[in-house]
């Protein structure tokens, strides 16, 4: 079942376990390196995509910092990975405040009442950050409307219509984050709708920041277009910094999760049930929702055996989904699922006292795979009180 995109030994790391490929991960990077390059905007790690700190000293070679969503995302940040580190969240409260100020070089608020309500605290903190707001452009790209910030209603970002007079005084950035999993078309329409919006303001501003949602390391997104971009905007606008956050692309198809086939039972077809869930490992497949991809897997009736995968935990919607396989699937088969470093470790529960996949990286040079950490029952009851 597993072909040759595996060239490492999936037997070597525990069950269930998320894999990390350096040798993948070096590949994104240096693409991401060289957008800087030509760009001459810089690129941030959202840690709130990936945020598997033992491979920092890797990706630092290669990005400036990191974006935050809140204090212990800026602290992690801060302290693992160097460099800037910029912070973002809806709302912050007083005590909130207090911590972030302790490590961010970058500050944008939701709301123009967050600013007011912070500006006095930040005008005294030892550390001065460069604060901005998070701006609402209005312009709708994507398909899927649990991730659209620009839809009606959204409580991300202030409308240009909002706007007071005064209201970004003081400020220095402008942030907007529209976008996801989306092309450079896709940051090309909402810029225009940005300029058009916020252009007024951006003469009296340091810098800009374009968040996330660049697919900028899948294999067919169009760099060029978005250097392009870029560059023509930074010529519109030669004394602002650009920034992009995306969190995805870091980490795009360098990661897999390795797991077990535990039973098989029959319900109108078979059922293999795993060592792994979907509702605890990787969410998004039950929230986005998607399908992940098994290495020597299709779909149903494309092959002779066609199994449903299930997940441990009680909940009964706890299915990855149905696969097909040239050989019948028996207990104690391992299992690949591809493309599950990013908003995967990030966004795991310990539901059902279910324990957390392992953690690996596979080195570059030779192959071999390192377990970085385990889980047990510590790691849950301290969740817990």
């Amino acid at each position: 079942m597993i072909d040759e995109r595996i060239d490492f030994d999936i037997h070597a790391c525990p069950s269930p376990a998320y894999v990390l490929d350096d040798a993948l991960l070096r590949r994104n990077l240096e693409r991401l390196g060289q957008v800087q390059t030509d760009s001459g905007a810089k690129i941030l790690l959202a840690l709130k995509g990936f945020a598997l700190w033992d491979s920092f000293p890797l990706v630092r070679k290669y990005l400036v910092g990191t974006t935050a969503s809140g204090q212990d995302e800026a602290r992690l940040g801060a302290e693992t990975f160097g460099g800037e580190v910029h912070v973002y969240s809806p709302a912050f409260t007083e005590a909130e405040m207090a911590e972030v100020l302790r490590y961010a070089d970058h500050l944008s608020f939701n709301s123009p009442g967050q600013w007011r309500r912070h500006r006095d605290t930040i005008a005294t903190a030892p550390r001065r950050p460069s604060c901005g707001l998070r701006v609402n452009p209005e312009h709708s790209t994507g398909a899927v409307a649990l991730y659209d910030p620009c839809a009606a209603g959204s409580r991300l970002g202030t409308r240009a219509g909002d706007l007071a007079p005064g209201d970004l005084d003081g400020l220095e950035g402008l942030h907007f984050h529209t976008l996801c999993e989306q092309d450079s078309d896709a940051l090309e329409e909402t810029l225009a709708a940005f300029e058009q919006k916020f252009g007024q303001y951006l003469s009296g501003m340091r810098w800009v920041n374009f968040g996330g949602g660049h697919h900028i390391t899948r294999e067919d997104y169009d760099v060029e277009r978005l250097v392009r971009v870029i560059l023509d905007f930074r010529t519109r606008y030669p004394h602002l910094e650009v920034y992009l956050e995306p969190g995805e692309a870091i980490a795009l198809n360098t990661g897999y999760l390795v797991t077990t086939v535990l039973d098989i039972v029959d319900n109108n077809g078979a059922i293999a049930i795993l060592d792994t869930s979907a509702t605890a490992h990787m969410p998004d497949v039950l929230e986005m929702p998607y399908r992940p991809e098994i290495i020597g897997g299709a779909h149903p009736g494309e092959k002779a055996h066609t199994y449903r995968l299930g997940g441990m935990t009680c909940l009964a919607g706890d299915v990855i989904g149905d696969y097909a396989f040239d050989a019948p699937l028996n207990i104690g088969d391992r299992l690949v699922f591809t493309d599950m470093a990013h908003y995967t470790m990030v966004k795991t529960t310990t539901f059902n006292g279910i324990r957390l996949p392992s953690i690996c990286r596979v080195d570059e040079d030779s192959r071999k795979v390192r377990t970085v950490r385990t889980f047990g029952y510590v790691d849950y009851m301290q969740r817990l009180s």
